[in-house]
């Protein structure tokens, strides 16, 4: 007799209902796979990712963002309009953070659901920055947001809160706004030195000759730094930590390439172009090995206009870089592991993501 195959559908449902917990779970997913071959149930291109898990969850957002929109009618908190100090102003705001942390309770902790909690973090980061900066103006010295100071007060309070609101609700998305809010504040640190912010680009900009280049990419570079933390203890990306590295590796991917990149492109001179195409194989070839594909999509645009640059626009060579991308998305896990394959062994190779080709002897495996 046939034994039934359990769905991961099955092991979400018993999560939810308290019947095992998510560690449980996981590990229950762990054993299956090793059992049906390493990564044979997710399949060897996978890189997890979810926004919502059905439109119920679009249905429940909609109702969020309305019900916020009101919120801030009835309470005058914006952070456009909320230029008024007072202790009313300060208590309204921590009124729309406990609001914020009791619908988290619900969605996020009881339903689990994937959107709603996203964007309860996003509103809480809002809400965050909104008391804060009444709070400024009410007891600080500060005036207005043009001041770097409200910008390190209100940003750096926030990725205090937001780091309370992680360890309270787990919610992977919050650490992108950490990261955020923690850069936000160092740049308004570093302009109370007396550096100033021309333009956006002096942002990505190292021979700008500010601090803000350096900032983002030290910022960059610490944040990959956490998200590999997370991504090495779980090679198979079944867990929170997976999402946990996702959001990480969103924003530091970005940080670091373009500062580099952009750095190199703006020089013009033949090798500094020679660099950057260096620097985008490199950083491909790490997006491989780590099986982020985050770093390849960041480094894409400048291997476009390096090529438009160098062709004086060929839409041949954007072509066949478009066709390459595409072929590599269609092989990225056979690339992936003959790359692999080719490295010698060096310490944490083994906690990566597993990159060896297997076929389940039974397609009925891929179910667990």
């Amino acid at each position: 007799m046939s034994q039934p195959n359990i769905h991961p559908d099955d092991l979400r449902a018993a999560v939810a209902s308290g019947m095992i917990s998510e560690a449980q779970a996981a590990s229950i997913t762990v054993l299956a796979q090793e059992r049906a071959g390493t990564r044979a149930y997710m399949g060897p291109s996978d890189e997890p990712f979810e926004l919502f898990k059905g439109f119920n969850e679009i249905f429940i957002v909609i109702g969020l963002c309305i019900l916020y929109a009101g919120w801030m009618g009835i309470s005058g908190l914006s952070l456009i309009t909320s230029g008024k100090p007072g202790n009313l102003a300060i208590l309204l705001g921590v009124i729309s953070l406990a609001v914020c942390c009791g619908l988290a309770s619900y969605f996020t902790v009881k339903r689990r659901m994937i959107a709603p909690s996203i964007l309860l973090a996003g509103l809480f980061a809002v809400s965050s920055v909104q008391t804060l900066y009444v709070g400024a103006l009410t007891f600080g010295s500060v005036s207005a947001w043009s001041d770097p100071a409200t910008l390190a007060i209100c940003a750096g309070g926030t990725a205090i809160l937001l780091l309370a609101y992680f360890l309270a609700f787990r919610v992977p998305f919050t650490l992108a706004l950490i990261m955020l809010s923690a850069f936000a504040a160092v740049l308004g640190l570093a302009s109370m030195g007396q550096a100033e912010l021309n333009t956006p680009v002096e942002l990505f900009l190292l021979s700008a000759g500010g601090p803000f280049a350096f900032v983002t990419l030290g910022l960059g570079i610490i944040g990959l730094g956490f998200a590999m933390y997370f991504d090495l203890r779980d090679p198979h990306r079944l867990t929170r930590r997976a999402s946990n590295a996702f959001w990480l590796h969103v924003l530091a991917a970005p940080a670091i390439i373009n500062t580099v990149a952009l750095t190199l492109f703006t020089n013009g001179t033949l090798w500094s172009l020679g660099l950057l195409l260096a620097f985008v194989a490199i950083m491909a070839c790490f997006a491989m090995i780590i099986d982020r594909r985050s770093f390849l999509i960041s480094g894409v645009g400048y291997i476009v206009a390096l090529a438009a640059t160098v062709t004086d626009g060929s839409f041949m060579i954007i072509f066949l870089l478009g066709a390459f991308l595409v072929f590599l998305g269609a092989k990225w896990e056979h690339i992936r592991a003959g790359l692999m394959g080719a490295l010698p062994e060096f310490k944490g190779k083994d906690r990566l993501p597993p990159y060896a080709l297997l076929t389940p002897r039974d397609p009925k495996q891929a179910d667990l």
